[in-house]
């Protein structure tokens, strides 16, 4: 019987990629990854939660700015199509919308653009039930300057049980250094 509130999930198994990197799981469920090109984190979800949140801080290695984006994945093979998603960006007084459909991933989870640490929730509703999966984000992060915010919402419209998740660069290869954890509940 699941408990109330939230309860870590610790993945089964991670992967990761990238020059010099390493990726690790605690004894507490936490996940600590360095100079990570792609970090993914199987069994992590399962029957005994309907959603999930995943909290996080990271840093960028190197100077290369870009999205770090997420995508499902079902026994070790990530799923590469049908997500929408749309997101509002503000830094300082600039404000930034926009909406894609057809895509390969979920965009944007965050964006490196400063070497400062960026964290963040992001909330995956329904990735193990065989319906359709949705994702809602908020990052906050530092552009050298001002404090700045993505605000993100995306759906999966493949109707398969995931049982995990990816976090890759959106072009670029980015490479993250950090901590994140991922939590069960039911509503």
């Amino acid at each position: 019987m699941p408990i109330n509130g939230l309860v870590v999930m610790t993945p089964t198994s991670i992967a990761s990629t990238g020059t010099g990197n390493s990726s690790s799981i605690g004894a507490n469920g936490k996940v600590t990854f360095s100079s990570c090109a792609t970090l993914s984190l199987n069994g992590v979800f399962t029957s005994s939660y309907d959603n999930y949140m995943i909290s996080y801080t990271a840093t960028r290695v190197g100077t290369t700015n870009d999205f770090v984006v997420v995508r499902l994945r079902a026994t070790g093979t990530d799923a590469i199509t049908n997500y929408t998603y749309q997101y509002l960006y503000t830094d300082s007084t600039t404000v930034a919308a926009a909406r894609t459909t057809s895509a390969t991933y979920n965009q944007p989870y965050l964006y490196t653009r400063e070497t400062e640490p960026l964290g963040g929730p992001l909330f995956v509703y329904g990735p193990y039930l065989s319906q359709a999966t949705a994702f809602r984000s908020t990052t906050m992060g530092w552009n050298g300057t001002n404090p700045d915010t993505y605000d993100s919402a995306a759906t999966h419209s493949t109707t398969s049980s995931y049982d995990g998740i990816t976090f890759l660069s959106s072009g670029a290869t980015v490479r993250l250094t950090g901590t994140l954890t991922v939590y069960g509940f039911n509503q």
